[in-house]
């Protein structure tokens, strides 16, 4: 049954989520922790979060899912009572967040506005996303269907991801591609959404080059003078800080 050691435990959860709005959040510097909890969307979801958990874990009928849709109303953020979620989570803004009932969400995860953790078909069983720690989790994102994400894993804003991640490495893009950044990545959630390698970009500046080549070769055995290719440009030059610090 919901006892002392259930509620006790419960406190101990939400005083560590509270911190890690401090900490993860620039616009809660400096905000008590009493305000974090009466206007942070994402830390009021969480703790009704943590107590329709309880409700559910102690087999409490519709009390739980009442709960969790009093909750969808105020601050815009779906969290299935069943679903598993580690300490010192963290959603930024929130609105339009869904994670599903067989989700599972370790230590220091951040997630920002929009993301999706979601099943595909119908079966049943564990058909939700297993995030480990210090998963980092961009706007927009989707994660679909019972695939891990590994420690220290970061996921670009609006990718979509079916696959398993490795650990310590990024994904962005539709389908999602896993780039290893740097090897070991540092711990701690990552915010730098600026420097985020692009595969397909890559791909095709291969391709130009490899193209370049086959050209220069077919002009020096027809004996025509060759006509100098395209140059492939990024979209954009990234250079400076990461706007995350460091």
């Amino acid at each position: 049954m919901l006892g002392f050691r259930t509620l006790a435990r419960v406190a101990g959860e939400v005083r560590r989520d509270v911190g890690a709005a401090h900490a993860r959040d620039p616009a809660a510097r400096g905000a008590a922790s009493a305000e974090i909890l009466s206007s942070w969307p994402g830390v009021q979801a969480l703790l009704a979060h943590r107590v329709a958990h309880g409700l559910h874990e102690a087999h409490i009928p519709v009390l739980p899912r009442s709960l969790s849709m009093a909750s969808r109303m105020l601050t815009g953020i779906e969290i299935h009572p069943a679903a598993r979620i580690g300490q010192g989570f963290f959603i930024d803004h929130g609105a339009g967040v869904v994670i599903g009932e067989t989700a599972q969400i370790g230590d220091d995860v951040t997630l920002y506005q929009g993301v999706t953790l979601g099943g595909t078909g119908f079966q049943t069983g564990k058909r939700h996303p297993t995030l480990q720690d210090n998963v980092t989790v961009g706007a927009g994102a989707k994660l679909l269907g019972a695939i891990t994400v590994g420690h220290g894993a970061k996921i670009g804003a609006n990718s979509v991801v079916i696959h398993d991640v490795a650990p310590n490495s990024t994904v962005v893009g539709n389908p999602g591609h896993a780039v290893r950044v740097d090897g070991r990545r540092p711990e701690g959630p990552d915010t730098d959404w600026i420097h985020l390698p692009d595969p397909i970009a890559d791909a095709i500046k291969g391709l130009s080059a490899r193209i370049g080549d086959l050209e220069r070769d077919i002009a020096e055995l027809s004996g025509r003078e060759h006509r100098p290719e395209g140059e492939v440009r990024a979209l954009r030059q990234v250079r400076g800080p990461s706007p995350a610090g460091g």
